[in-house]
């Protein structure tokens, strides 16, 4: 009988008094949460392998409908012929392709040095009084609506090239140009990145900056030969980022960029970028044959630049993230 009592003593330690008067045994209770645990991983999993899914279902999409061109007409000839004629069947995207690398390569040569300087800044100079009223100030232009960035070039961009810079270079511009859509988005990437640099440049060890001081070097000795070096992958993704974001814009561009199906020639002309062709003719002249298909597989090429931009940048993150620690 003492044995019985002594076992049943420590069966009940070994329980949980529920409020209904019922004895739960710790095991039962550990199996319970075991099971929940499986559950809601395999739950959160599903979502995000759905998530992840979603993007290759856009590209499948994308890709059905631009099948009608795709066997249509060659990709070669899509892809590097300059005529652009819907009503004679006629879809060359060279002009549309050659005008979003204007507009791209104009906006990432304006931002790069000045976000690279930027980030320098307020990561190594400013005091945390500059930083804290800063830092918002950044984020309000990520906040800030592509047509409000539009019509700012409009109003401001456009008449400052039409009356100073293109007479001060001897040459003739409406404004509207490849230029102007640069420059608009020059400002609209800033914020991305400026603030993935000075996270870059946080990640980087302060013992490192502190050991070459301790050689002798400057403060500016410092950063140019030991945090520039040392997180020039990150600088790298950082750039990758801004240019896919820049990529894919199109209110903005759409307004400022002049919207010319030729090639253009120099920062003076015209651009017409991809994104902008979606948008001003995606609905109208869908009885032209072949034209639905055609700009969808322009949707489908933004869609596969702007994805390897963001993989490309994903894996030098990685790789610079893996360096310092």
């Amino acid at each position: 009988m003492k044995n019985e009592t002594d076992i049943t003593r420590l069966q009940k330690k070994k329980a949980v008094n529920r409020p209904d008067g019922c004895w739960i045994n710790n095991s039962a209770i550990i199996v319970i949460r075991r099971a929940a645990d499986r559950l809601s991983g395999w739950f959160f999993q599903t979502l995000t392998v759905f998530s992840a899914l979603i993007v290759f279902a856009m590209a499948a999409g994308l890709f059905l409908r631009s099948r009608p061109i795709l066997m249509d007409q060659s990709l070669n000839r899509l892809l590097f012929s300059s005529s652009w004629h819907p009503l004679r069947g006629e879809f060359g995207f060279l002009p549309f392709i050659m005008g979003t690398l204007w507009v791209t390569g104009i906006a990432v040569a304006i931002a790069v040095p000045l976000c690279i300087l930027t980030a320098v800044y307020l990561s190594e100079y400013a005091p945390a009084r500059i930083r804290n009223f800063s830092s918002p100030l950044i984020d309000l232009l990520a906040g800030i609506p592509s047509v409000v960035y539009g019509i700012w070039g409009v109003l401001i961009i456009v008449p400052f090239i039409k009356d100073h810079l293109a007479p001060f270079f001897g040459v003739f511009s409406t404004g509207y140009s490849a230029l102007a859509g640069g420059m608009v988005l020059a400002v609209m990437i800033f914020p991305v990145i400026i603030h993935v640099i000075i996270e870059v440049f946080r990640a980087i060890p302060y013992e490192v900056r502190e050991a070459s001081w301790a050689l002798g070097a400057t403060r500016w000795q410092t950063i140019k030969h030991v945090v520039l070096r040392r997180g020039l992958a990150g600088v790298i993704a950082a750039i990758v980022l801004g240019l896919s974001r820049a990529f894919g814009e199109t209110m903005a561009v759409l307004m400022v960029a002049g919207n010319v199906a030729r090639l253009p020639e120099s920062v003076f002309d015209p651009a017409y970028p991809l994104p902008a062709l979606i948008a001003n003719h995606y609905g109208e002249m869908m009885s032209v044959p072949l034209y639905d298909s055609a700009l969808l597989f322009s949707s489908l090429i933004l869609l596969t630049v702007v994805l390897l931009f963001n993989i490309l940048s994903r894996l030098i993150l990685i790789r610079v993230s893996r360096r310092t620690r």
